[in-house]
């Protein structure tokens, strides 16, 4: 019952949330889909921490794809051998989380230490750098140290079938039974921050820009200027 419970009842509850909040929010609370930029507050910090973050959760989502929802088999149809896979999974993996958590740490910081920061950031955003953080550092715990030092566990036969068996309503719970707990912890870790994400600024993740390249850029005067 508790296999059930972790890998079965608990992914559709969070997916079920993450739909329909996301759906309530675009639908009734619009003007909060939009992550406002705090660049005005302070710039060095943010421009550093947030380049280093965007990026570096942008290579971790490529990764998770190649990882998770492509099949083990299609990889050996093309030729590349499970060591060779593993070879750059462990590179890539650590380079995208080591952007990805010194991102976080610097935006932290951030908010900690400038007081303007601070004063407009809600209890939201704080949770949301932390628990990202608590995420990307395990996945980087994961690829670094525990892939490399203690086991080279082959997730794709038990994480990656288990992941897709949800999109087909058919849930192949038993394969996360024998599954590393720190790997389990990871995967409720991820449970949460989806569940919370129609709830802070992460949903404007879901906002494509595509109009971004050939938007005008955004200018910020200082008081002094209009002093003159």
């Amino acid at each position: 019952m508790a296999s059930i419970f972790w890998w079965v009842i608990l992914p559709y509850i969070v997916g079920t949330i993450l739909v329909l909040g996301s759906l309530y929010r675009f639908a009734y609370r619009q003007l909060t889909w939009a992550a406002p930029s705090t660049e005005i507050h302070e710039k060095k910090w943010l421009r550093i921490g947030s380049i280093c973050f965007h990026y570096g959760i942008i290579f971790a989502f490529i990764g998770h794809v190649m990882g998770i929802l492509i099949p083990r088999e299609f990889y050996l149809s093309l030729g590349v051998s499970d060591e060779l896979y593993h070879r750059f999974a462990i590179i890539g993996g650590a380079f995208a989380g080591l952007l990805v958590v010194v991102g976080l740490v610097i935006l932290l910081i951030r908010k900690v230490m400038f007081t303007r920061v601070r004063l407009h950031s809600t209890f939201a955003d704080f949770f949301t750098v932390i628990l990202v953080l608590i995420v990307a550092g395990l996945g980087t715990y994961l690829t670094m140290i525990y892939d490399v030092f203690t086991l080279e566990y082959e997730y794709r036969t038990t994480i990656g079938p288990w992941f897709r068996s949800l999109f087909t309503f058919q849930p192949k719970y038993q394969l996360m039974e024998s599954v590393p707990t720190i790997f389990k912890v990871h995967v409720i870790s991820s449970y949460l921050l989806f569940a919370s994400i129609p709830f802070t600024r992460l949903v404007h993740m879901f906002s494509i820009p595509v109009r971004y390249p050939w938007r005008p850029p955004q200018q910020f005067r200082s008081r002094s200027h209009f002093k003159r």
